[in-house]
């Protein structure tokens, strides 16, 4: 696996989804605004879709930083990301 890269940046997150055909998503159920996931193609029965202005108001709201990887090991595009604490 290459290496991963962390950031905050609104538009980066953005763009990086896209081009992975990914849009926001929140697990279903989940309290206090919700759980961040990204969603991939055919939707997921515990993922719900949002809006991007909600998903970006729930990031900041949590003080959460995306870490995501843009090409595996072999030179793949990657879907690899995790929302994690801001360092």
């Amino acid at each position: 696996m290459s290496e991963a890269v962390e950031t905050t940046d609104h538009k980066t997150i953005k763009r990086w989804i896209e081009e992975r055909g990914g849009h926001p998503a929140r697990v279903k159920g989940a309290k206090e605004g919700g759980i961040l996931r990204v969603d991939f193609g055919k939707p997921e029965d515990n993922l719900e879709a949002i809006e991007w202005e909600d998903f970006f108001s729930i990031f900041d709201e949590n003080d959460l930083s995306f870490l995501y990887q843009d090409e595996t090991k072999d030179g793949k595009t990657s879907r690899f990301n995790k929302f994690v604490a801001k360092h």
